[in-house]
């Protein structure tokens, strides 16, 4: 057999396994499509809530007042990637306070829950951190020129 006659063979084989998946395709939407009726539903709507329904995902359940359980402590800020920490006053008086016992910015951050650059605002807006000051230099610039 030579090589025309076995790429002949294989399109012959592409298009007969193209005309199987088109015929699977089109029993497989048939199939589908008689499912509701097959267990005694007159629409798809209702046939899909049952099927919603059998596995769990589809039942809503009803939240009622629970008596007997005590309201829960609300919870210290975390710094999550992704989510922002509620910078509120307090917050601002706990870094305040950490910073002056000593507390370094990463120490005060992983404690609180917040994040670094957030510590160092607060600190800022208290006047705890001091301003960089470019250094003034009187000396003339010297260029040097290019040789001839």
């Amino acid at each position: 057999m030579s090589f025309i006659d076995q790429l002949a063979e294989l399109e012959k084989a592409k298009a007969k396994l193209a005309q199987a998946e088109a015929k699977l395709s089109a029993d497989r939407v048939a199939a589908l499509s008689k499912l509701p009726s097959d267990y005694g539903y007159s629409n798809l709507n209702d046939f899909i809530k049952a099927l919603k329904e059998a596995d769990g995902k589809g039942v809503k359940k009803v939240k009622g007042p629970k008596a007997d359980k005590a309201p829960k402590a609300p919870k210290a800020p975390k710094a999550s990637k992704g989510k922002r920490a509620k910078i509120t006053d307090e917050v601002k008086a706990q870094v305040k306070a950490l910073a002056e016992a000593g507390k370094t910015g990463q120490e005060i951050a992983k404690e609180l829950g917040i994040s670094q650059p957030s510590v160092q605002n607060i600190k800022k807006a208290f006047g705890m951190v001091k301003t960089r000051s470019v250094a003034q230099v009187d000396a003339p610039v010297v260029v040097a020129e290019p040789a001839v």
